[in-house]
């Protein structure tokens, strides 16, 4: 038998890969066992990836329509806002129905009582934007607009991240206000904040959030950082508004700090529906 060197095994290679000769060697195995060796290898092609979509940061976290909102009441809110025109526009619909539920029960309840007037700050949007509406509800107007601070333990970015109730937490807390009396502190004329949302902002009183001025929410700082600053949990405004704001929303008055996760025992759609049908925005 004729063995083969490693360099004569190359032409056995060639005559193997070609497909000549293909029998003539079974006795010693060696071409086999070369064709083996000399397979070529066909690369698998790895699975395809679909991209994962961009999370954008400052996106707001959507919200259904509340599901006991009648047809009514439903085209009430919806005409509201087409009255209260452009300076509405970036008002998310789902959040100004919110408001409106809220502030119909409240005024049926008693809980607050300066008629017609409704202050909103939707918190699930950038601070560097202008988040405050001050409405009047019968007029369809809005009275103010303009930037507002959030607590700095709910994130000192530019959206607001956690909402918190509790004592030195430095958070915003989210829910339904009265708006109280005023009175002059560090920040000047303030405005005390009563929640009305058990566990959500019922300590508001104790932790001393109130509607005061804050020079983080000016319009120099704001353009020098492209947000507003943080607060210790108040809704801060800025210096040059901050006067006719307090004065607008009044005492009795209704603030909705809106945000993700908020859940109300005055989102109630039809109790809401029958004090509109009774008392209209009064």
């Amino acid at each position: 038998m004729k063995f083969y060197t490693p360099h004569s095994l190359l032409p056995v290679l060639l005559l193997g890969l070609m497909g000549l000769g293909a029998g003539c060697q079974s006795a010693g195995g060696e071409v086999a066992a070369a064709r083996q060796s000399a397979t070529v290898a066909i690369p698998v092609s790895a699975p395809v990836v679909p991209p994962v979509p961009a999370v954008d940061s400052l996106a707001s976290t959507p919200l259904a329509p509340l599901p006991n909102v009648s047809p009514e009441l439903r085209a009430a809110v919806t005409e509201l806002r087409a009255r209260l025109g452009p300076e509405a526009a970036a008002l998310r619909p789902e959040v100004l129905e919110r408001a409106c539920v809220g502030y119909l029960n409240l005024r049926q309840s008693g809980r607050i009582s300066r008629p017609g007037i409704l202050a909103i700050a939707d918190m699930d949007l950038p601070s560097s934007e202008p988040r405050l509406w001050v409405l009047d509800l019968r007029a369809g107007q809005v009275l103010h607009r303009s930037p507002v601070a959030h607590g700095r333990g709910s994130g000192e970015g530019v959206q607001a991240r956690r909402f918190s109730n509790t004592i030195k937490s430095a958070c915003t807390a989210l829910g339904f206000y009265r708006t109280q009396d005023t009175y002059r502190g560090k920040h000047g004329l303030s405005r005390r904040l009563r929640g009305l949302d058990a566990g959500h902002n019922d300590n508001a009183l104790r932790r001393y959030v109130v509607l005061h001025s804050a020079d983080y929410v000016s319009t120099a700082f704001m353009e020098q950082h492209g947000q507003a600053g943080n607060s210790r949990g108040c809704p801060a405004l800025p210096p040059d508004q901050y006067r006719a704001i307090i004065g607008a929303v009044g005492e009795g008055g209704c603030l909705y700090l809106s945000g993700p996760g908020l859940e109300s025992k005055w989102l109630d759609g039809a109790g809401a529906a029958r004090r509109l049908a009774a008392q209209g925005w009064l």
